[in-house]
């Protein structure tokens, strides 16, 4: 176990991070998905990379280990709602980073109609104006899964004073 006061990185960087191309994509989806920065970017990559990572081990696999850890680890990312129901390995090898960022509360909450734009979802949320059930989520950046997707909602002291879009 480390120093808990000393925080770790919780993304990898790109190996060539001046590639023109890579430059446009990433500022395509910062803006798309009115990301802060390019280390949220990194870490929603960072984090694909892992599940896709674990999916090739589990293809390396044999026998009856390997389907228990499979099945397991798809009803993991089928309740984060990231993978449809009836999904097999090859599906999240399938995967990309939109699948990632289409599951943060800040894109759950300008989908849903809360906010009029990705941005004001963005200063809702960090201001503590969301709920997910009873719950304040003050981080932007927050994976909602499937069960608690219905619950996101506007505090109901604050309902009165924003707009929704029609």
């Amino acid at each position: 176990m480390g120093d808990p006061k000393k925080q770790r990185r919780k993304y990898e960087s790109p190996r060539h991070p001046w590639r023109q191309d890579q430059i446009e994509a990433e500022l395509k989806l910062i803006g798309e998905y009115g990301l802060r920065n390019k280390r949220e970017l990194w870490r929603c990559h960072t984090l694909l990379s892992r599940i896709r990572g674990i999916a090739r081990s589990l293809l390396g696999k044999s026998g009856e280990e390997k389907l228990r850890l499979e099945k397991e680890f798809l009803q993991s990312l089928t309740r984060r709602g990231i993978l449809p129901e009836n999904a097999t390995i090859d599906h999240v090898l399938d995967l990309n980073i939109k699948d990632i960022l289409e599951r943060r509360l800040q894109t759950l909450t300008y989908r849903r109609g809360l906010a009029r734009t990705i941005h004001q979802a963005r200063q809702l949320i960090s201001h503590g104006h969301i709920k997910i059930g009873s719950n304040r989520v003050y981080s932007p950046s927050y994976l909602v899964s499937k069960i608690q997707e219905q619950n996101i909602r506007l505090d109901t002291k604050l309902e009165a004073t924003v707009k929704r879009p029609e």
